[in-house]
């Protein structure tokens, strides 16, 4: 059904910490290994990126291919798979991640005016890198997964599952996710109540495999991204019908706050759009 809609274009590891410092407070994970459900979500449109973030709720506009900004109360914001340019606007993130699977999913020389660059690799080649970073009220972490290497084996510990914990939510993004997370990983993820999610159904992983990983996370909110066609985001949507509501929006943002979550999760198709301040 859904694959005839957008033809017819209805829609155009447990992370293991570095030392801190002597007397250093370590950020809490209120994510981790939750399995008890919670109060839901209530989410709106608004009219810009610019515009302040209510109090307990958070802002996400899909920017384009797999990025996304994440906006806090307090201001605070984050792009994901960081590819360099996100738009005309003159704005820059407090934070950015990146994984490197393919090179629209980083870039090799971010803004040094960037406070924080998060890669989610390694410099030591097939070691997991470790992020716990706590920025204004936004907490990111990040759970490191394997990928396909171009030599056709395996690169460990090369694609990271970044989580940012802000406004009381559970935010995951699974970046160039290669392989279904094992029971430790899926641990280490946690309560996830809103997730990003590849939808290419092969350059990541099939569309059967990512339709497992999805109901495994038991997200309310899912947001594709990471599709190149109709064709894919329809077999993605088709897949997870019987389960869960399906919106197709005109737009790139929503607003969630942790209120009245449907009782059916439900997948939200964004437009992506790049930054760009009104005319």
């Amino acid at each position: 059904m859904f694959r005839r809609l957008l033809a017819l274009g209805a829609v155009p590891l447990l992370p293991i910490l570095a030392p801190l410092p002597a007397g250093a407070q370590v950020p809490v994970s209120h994510c981790i290994a939750i399995a008890q459900s919670t109060p839901g979500a209530a989410f709106v449109q608004l009219a810009s990126f610019r515009d302040p973030v209510p109090e307990y709720t958070v802002r996400i506009s899909y920017l384009t291919h797999s990025a996304f900004l994440i906006q806090s109360p307090g201001g605070v914001g984050a792009v994901t798979d960081f590819p360099g340019y996100i738009g005309t606007a003159d704005y820059l993130p407090d934070v950015v991640t990146m994984n490197h699977a393919h090179s629209s999913h980083f870039t090799a020389f971010p803004d040094p005016a960037i406070p924080h660059v998060l890669p989610g690799w390694s410099e030591d080649f097939g070691q997991p890198v470790n992020h716990m970073v706590e920025v204004g009220d936004m907490l990111i972490r990040n759970v490191s997964t394997d990928i396909r290497s171009r030599m056709g084996g395996v690169e460990e510990n090369g694609n990271s599952i970044f989580i940012f914990e802000v406004g009381g939510l559970c935010i995951g993004h699974l970046g160039h996710l290669h392989h279904e997370p094992n029971d430790q990983q899926y641990a280490a993820i946690g309560r996830l109540d809103v997730v990003m999610v590849p939808v290419d159904g092969g350059l990541t992983l099939d569309t059967p495999a990512m339709a497992r990983v999805v109901e495994r996370l038991k997200a309310s909110i899912v947001l594709p991204m990471h599709w190149f066609s109709g064709a894919s985001l329809g077999y993605f949507l088709d897949r997870l019908s019987g389960a869960f509501a399906i919106e197709l929006r005109e737009e790139n943002t929503l607003e969630v706050s942790l209120r009245d979550l449907p009782d059916r999760p439900t997948i939200m198709v964004l437009r992506p759009e790049a930054l760009r301040d009104p005319d």
